[in-house]
């Protein structure tokens, strides 16, 4: 039986070695890591490892890094209606760009009356003339921009957003979750005030996140209260072998990463044009700058929901979208906001690439595409 094809690595990845490693001498310690006796102080080690792995990745310092349960609470954590903007006062209201996660759509803090949405272009990049719009002479605004939409892979012009929010006396939090590990990403280059990630992106362990905050950034209220760990902005006991595994995962993930994106941009670039060769697929946000392994596609007839099991049935795992709005039969709302019709929106398929991701994959996953233009297409 031939070896199964997996392309849907924006859904979750693969552990790592180097993460498996770090996860299965973690598991050996007995150590609470707020104890201070020598097994805490141990288990605390590995943990504060793991946090300066991340923020030297990203451009930030060790104290501002919370680890949290998973990106859900990242975003979570980070739409905090107490958080103060460059005035001192604290925002007032939340603006959100239409094609953002599920979790940052739905996981506000903020008053349903206080929470406002950001239009898209058509090609899934944010409109920042409405984001001035909605800014100009309101109270501060805590405002969200993804770094690279988990559907289409397209980039969002994060500097360029937060130049405007920073004008208007606010504050920008960026979901980066897709883009660590797949491109450069650092809060101070773009000069970003929140950003939150994912360990299971990248190769780490599924149910690990953390929000990085700039410095100086006040009025982080936690969402989750008790014993006052990451330094009383998310309580609970850390998960050391979660933690661990996500340390070693970021080092691996950076050191890859220049060969790794240009290796996938090739083959996703060829991917591309034989999917339009064989049955004239459409690929979405194609005219701006995406993540190296990210398509979207559709084609004339093709329904997601009969292309994704016929693919599966190929032996080539992909996605229609979101692994978090997996087996809703509905339109992407990316698509939708992005100005596409509902049986466009209900019709994408997502293939995404890692970073053992190579030709003969490629051409598993074209072979099954040829099968299903030959009949959900034609017949």
């Amino acid at each position: 039986m031939p070896t199964r094809v997996y392309l849907d690595w924006n859904a979750t990845t693969p552990l790592r070695s180097e993460a498996r490693a770090a996860m299965v001498a973690a598991f050996d310690l007995i150590g609470n890591p707020s104890s201070v006796h020598a097994e805490g102080r141990e288990a605390r080690r590995l943990v504060e490892e793991a946090r300066a792995a991340l923020a030297s990745a990203v451009g930030a310092l060790p104290r501002n890094v919370v680890f949290t349960s998973a990106g859900t609470e990242a975003n979570a954590l980070a739409l905090s209606p107490r958080l103060k903007g460059p005035s001192g006062g604290p925002v007032q209201r939340l603006l959100v760009s239409a094609v953002e996660h599920p979790s940052v759509l739905a996981g506000r803090r903020f008053p349903a009356d206080a929470v406002g949405q950001i239009r898209a272009t058509r090609s899934g990049v944010v409109d920042l003339g409405h984001l001035k719009e909605l800014l100009g002479g309101g109270p501060p605004a805590l405002v969200s921009v993804m770094a690279a939409n988990n559907e289409t892979g397209a980039l969002q012009p994060i500097a360029e957003a937060a130049r405007i929010v920073h004008e208007a006396g606010g504050l920008l939090h960026v979901d980066a979750i897709q883009a660590l590990g797949k491109i450069p990403f650092n809060i101070k280059a773009i000069d970003a005030d929140l950003a939150t990630f994912s360990a299971h992106k990248i190769g780490g362990p599924k149910g690990v996140g953390a929000l990085v905050v700039a410095e100086g950034l006040t009025g982080l209220e936690p969402a989750l209260r008790g014993g006052g760990q990451e330094l009383g902005r998310r309580a609970g006991t850390e998960n050391v072998a979660g933690i661990a595994g996500f340390g070693a995962a970021v080092k691996a993930a950076l050191v890859a990463l220049p060969e790794d994106a240009e290796r996938m941009t090739t083959l996703r670039d060829r991917l591309e044009n034989d999917l339009r060769a064989i049955a004239g697929a459409t690929i979405f946000s194609q005219d701006v700058a995406r993540l190296p392994n990210t398509t979207l596609f559709t084609a004339l007839g093709l329904k997601a929901e009969t292309a994704v099991i016929g693919f599966d049935l190929e032996g080539v795992a992909v996605s229609s979208g979101s692994a978090c709005s997996s087996g809703k039969v509905q339109p992407s709302h990316v698509l939708s906001a992005m100005g596409f019709d509902p049986a466009t929106a209900q019709g994408a398929v997502r293939l995404s690439l890692g970073w053992s991701t190579g030709p003969a994959d490629i051409n598993r996953a074209l072979e099954a595409w040829r099968k299903l233009g030959n009949t959900l297409l034609k017949g």
